[in-house]
């Protein structure tokens, strides 16, 4: 399993390189300037390949920061 910081990592290379560099576990990421619904279904993609478990868009939604998702992918796993 992946650590807080790795996950954290993996979900900003999702984002554009400026914005990837504002990115923590408390990030809003809805709330970036690079939030856009293909970033979402770029995560749910990214953690598919990397978890081997399906999120769906509501998971993304009802996320409000990174380790907010993070431990919505560990209740999955």
């Amino acid at each position: 399993m992946k650590t807080l910081e790795e996950f954290v990592a993996l979900c900003a290379e999702q984002f554009d390189d400026a914005t990837a560099s504002q990115i923590t576990a408390a990030t809003a990421f809805h709330e970036l300037d690079g939030w856009s619904s293909l970033v979402g279904l770029s995560l749910i993609g990214m953690i598919a390949e990397e978890f081997n478990i399906g999120l769906k868009g509501d998971d993304i939604k009802l996320s409000v920061t990174l380790e907010d998702l993070y431990h919505r992918v560990l209740s999955k796993l």
